[in-house]
């Protein structure tokens, strides 16, 4: 493989990746995460693995569940996140991967999107997952590797892109859209099987996470782009912000806006941190 080959920054398939195993310059990473039972995905880690790959836990390394009023899964710290990276070994220099048990969206684009706002361009989702991976017969193993550590990563957050519900009120006032990743009928208020409160951001677009995929990948560039395209109504991407429960399936809609040639920024709160505030308002219904 050449040096100039690997350089993935949204998705990458796992026969591109099966080549890729061993370089010096790849790390990654397993988020398997399940919100009902919060040890299983690292458990699942323990038991197999893509060769290599090191565990990032949902709420310890890609959340800080000290802030308060902050939503379910506040965003972190730039020191703790680069700190984290750090353990790991993972540098400016290194490619990364991050996959979960299928579609991304616990936790692998959250992960991809923290990197993401940290500047590091060499970051991509494994297309499909472990699901996919394992239907292909390639390896598993349970080694727990270890890391190399490094230097803190010399990056921050690119905060101007990472927003509270007060400036997503403002972006509304503004005109700008707010896209909702849950599914319908959470978005409607028909049920909330997590928050206290059901509903939804009023002026929100419900635009469900799910519809990025098709038999279990993502969809072509091609069809998200007309999709989010027709979304925007002529606004640009920048006019976007994402959200979902608590910002975690928000990061698959930014991962999609991405892969489609666009950029968009994230309510990290999401609703979880929109409904902290009893004052707010709220709609329910289309």
């Amino acid at each position: 493989m050449s040096d100039n080959a690997m350089h993935w920054t949204t998705l990458v398939s796992a026969e591109e990746l099966a080549a890729a195993l061993g370089r010096d310059d790849l790390v990654v990473f397993d988020t398997r995460h399940s919100l009902a039972a919060p040890e299983a995905g690292e458990a699942a880690w323990r038991k197999a693995h893509i060769p290599g790959a090191f565990y990032a836990h949902l709420d310890r390394e890609l959340s800080d569940h000290r802030k308060a009023h902050a939503g379910r899964h506040p965003w972190p710290d730039d020191a703790d996140f680069t700190a984290a990276l750090a353990r790991w070994g993972v540098t400016p220099r290194h490619q990364v991967v991050v996959y979960d048990a299928g579609d991304g969206a616990l936790a692998a684009a959250r992960m991809w999107c923290m990197l993401r706002m940290l500047g590091h361009e060499r970051v991509a989702v494994l297309d499909g997952g472990l699901t996919r991976w394992q239907s292909l017969g390639l390896a598993t193993d349970a080694d727990v590797p270890l890391a190399a550590p490094a230097p803190p990563y010399p990056a921050t957050f690119d905060w101007s892109r990472l927003l509270d519900a007060q400036q997503v009120q403002a972006h509304l006032d503004a005109g700008g859209v707010l896209l909702d990743a849950r599914a319908a009928e959470r978005f409607r208020g028909e049920v909330e099987p997590i928050d206290r409160v059901a509903g939804h951001v009023p002026g929100a677009i419900n635009r469900p996470y799910a519809l990025n995929m098709r038999d279990g990948r993502f969809r072509p560039a091609d069809e998200l782009a007309r999709e989010f395209t027709t979304l925007l109504q002529g606004r640009s991407a920048s006019d976007v912000v994402a959200m979902c429960g608590s910002g975690v399936t928000a990061c698959h809609l930014l991962l999609a806006l991405e892969h489609a040639g666009l950029k968009g920024r994230l309510f990290t709160g999401s609703w979880s941190g929109w409904i902290d505030d009893p004052s707010r308002p709220i709609a329910r219904g289309d």
